[in-house]
């Protein structure tokens, strides 16, 4: 079997993959606008509002984008009470999945990130401003034991488990470790942290971008040599199988115990049209992957052809199975169809 017929294989094997996303639950609105005028308060264009968009954003993006891959996803996270919170699992119900484990926790403040776009009636709508809204879980509370048993529950028939840490609480390394330290384990945990990458615990493979593997080293990485030096040495401190670094325009490295490291050039164009959300794009295309017997070189290929397609799309977005099949087609013979 050729290269493209095995991977055409593992997307087509993607409906009977099952995945844990643990992590950070996000709200990404966009509130659309119109320029009409400047303000004569400040030097600033007044829009004129045309509507507002609510997305899953953060581990919620990774969860939305396992569910457009037809994967069955169990996701287990945190809310709060509050309008954004009932937004978000709003959002995710209408898109068919199931939001039981999905934890409210009394006076957090769902992290939500604003982004103030405006453009003309038929023209492309630019981002103006950002707003956060942050918040960060206490350190203890009921809602620790609940995630707890929301992960214990879903180990049963599981093929993976992706983990997206935004730093916002909802990871905690001894919860990974209480929920799937016990025999069996998980056949893969896939971790994506922002900022301790090093610190997730036991995990099976970790896709950190290039600023997290500088982070992770405390210094520059200029060359790929430098890149695979830094990824071997994030491997080795989490005992991981693997790790996948991101290298945005200029592609993926590999870095796998007992194997050659391995470059993967970026599909499609360096000139992308938005990377908001392509880490969790690239966690999702991954887990899904492994979660069905694909090798690592597999998943990362895979998740190349992901992060490809979805930083050509405007704001947060996720790829489907067609559109993999196709980028698996462009880059590898056999037309787009």
């Amino acid at each position: 079997m050729g290269d493209r017929d095995r991977l055409l294989e593992i997307v087509d094997a993607f409906g009977a993959g099952r995945v844990v996303i643990y992590g950070d639950l996000v709200l990404d609105r966009f509130v659309l606008g119109t320029p009409k005028r400047v303000s004569r308060e400040a030097p600033v264009i007044i829009l004129s509002h045309e509507g507002e968009r609510d997305v899953p954003g953060g581990g919620a993006n990774a969860l939305a984008n396992l569910a457009a891959l037809d994967v069955l996803t169990v996701p287990v996270g945190a809310v709060g009470d509050d309008v954004h919170g009932r937004a978000l699992v709003g959002v995710l119900t209408d898109s068919g999945i199931d939001t039981s484990g999905i934890v409210t926790v009394p006076g957090f403040r769902t992290p939500t990130k604003v982004r103030i776009l405006g453009g003309g009636p038929s023209s492309l709508k630019h981002q103006i401003a950002r707003y956060d809204i942050e918040d960060r879980l206490p350190a203890d509370g009921a809602w620790r034991d609940r995630l707890t048993e929301r992960l214990t529950e879903a180990r049963e028939g599981l093929g993976a488990v992706a983990v997206s840490d935004y730093g916002y609480g909802t990871v905690q390394p001894d919860l990974l470790e209480r929920a799937f330290g016990g025999a069996p384990p998980p056949p893969w945990i896939c971790g994506d942290s922002r900022h301790r990458i090093d610190t997730l615990g036991a995990i099976h493979a970790a896709t950190p971008n290039l600023q997290e593997l500088e982070e992770s080293v405390g210094r520059p990485l200029s060359s790929d040599d430098d890149v695979v030096a830094a990824a071997a040495r994030l491997r080795a401190a989490l005992g991981a199988r693997f790790v996948l670094a991101t290298r945005g325009n200029r592609g993926m490295t590999l870095v796998e115990e007992g194997a050659e490291p391995r470059h993967l050039p970026v599909f499609g164009t360096d000139q992308v049209a938005d990377v908001t959300g392509a880490g969790d794009t690239v966690l999702a295309v991954l887990t899904a992957a492994l979660a069905v017997g694909a090798s690592p070189l597999e998943a990362a290929r895979l998740a190349n052809y992901g992060g490809g397609v979805v930083v050509m799309k405007l704001g947060t977005a996720t790829v489907n199975r067609d559109e993999l099949r196709a980028a698996i087609r462009q880059d590898l013979g056999g037309g787009t169809g």
